[in-house]
């Protein structure tokens, strides 16, 4: 996938989310979302993080080469490690919480989030940045923002039946990493649409009977990530 097109995802991966929440109650801002002890409203500040981190990393190459591609980079946070971000999920409920109302991290990601992806669009499709102590390509750095925003919009729509899916471009990019870590040896049960795949890929929903059946050993390989 061409760089312009890794910015076209991370545009459609943001403003999937900016969907989502924009018309929200805080009331509705307060709903659970998959991920443990976090409602949508904490979820929400947790990727604004992302945002911000993006903001920071794009306004500062750095010289190659690339230590990763956007694969590897979700290797090197191997599945389980769940424990270790537990500081990390205080961190963001007191964050979120300071906000005089969950509507107001609302208005803060509106401002962030069109900001992070037009520097993306600025950024030197060739260079290089620095993120969590690894030098990517631009945009491989990209997708990675892309696929934790299509997995976190799919973690905040839990108890939000009416909100939209992951546009199809997100979606494509999250798939192929999750493609990537799956390897060439093994390919996804052909029953599996992408959204399912990347809920049961990253632990969301548990595998089923016909699933192991399915993946045979590839089995054990999940979640490919957490």
């Amino acid at each position: 996938m061409t760089a312009v097109r890794q910015h076209d995802a991370l545009a459609e991966a943001y403003q999937g989310i900016t969907a989502v929440v924009a018309d929200l109650t805080d009331a509705d801002l307060q709903r659970p979302t998959r991920c443990r002890g976090w409602l949508v409203y904490d979820l929400l500040f947790h990727v604004l993080c992302d945002a911000q981190r993006a903001l920071v990393a794009l306004a500062t190459p750095v010289d190659g080469p690339a230590d990763l591609d956007d694969v590897d980079y979700w290797r090197a946070a191997p599945p389980g490690a769940a424990d270790a971000g537990a500081p990390h999920a205080r961190w963001v409920r007191r964050a979120a919480a300071a906000f005089d109302r969950p509507s107001g991290v609302v208005r803060y990601w509106c401002d962030t989030a069109p900001a992070a992806v037009r520097a993306a669009g600025a950024a030197d499709p060739a260079g290089f940045v620095a993120t969590q102590g690894h030098v990517l390509r631009v945009p491989d750095f990209l997708a990675t923002l892309t696929t934790e925003a299509v997995i976190h919009h799919l973690d905040l729509v839990l108890d939000l039946p009416d909100a939209p899916a992951p546009g199809p471009l997100a979606t494509r990019v999250a798939t192929a990493t999750m493609d990537g870590l799956l390897s060439d040896d093994a390919v996804r049960p052909a029953s599996w649409d992408d959204l399912e795949f990347l809920l049961k890929a990253t632990g969301r929903i548990p595998l089923t009977d016909r699933d192991r059946r399915d993946l045979g050993e590839v089995a054990g390989w999940f979640p490919l990530l957490s």
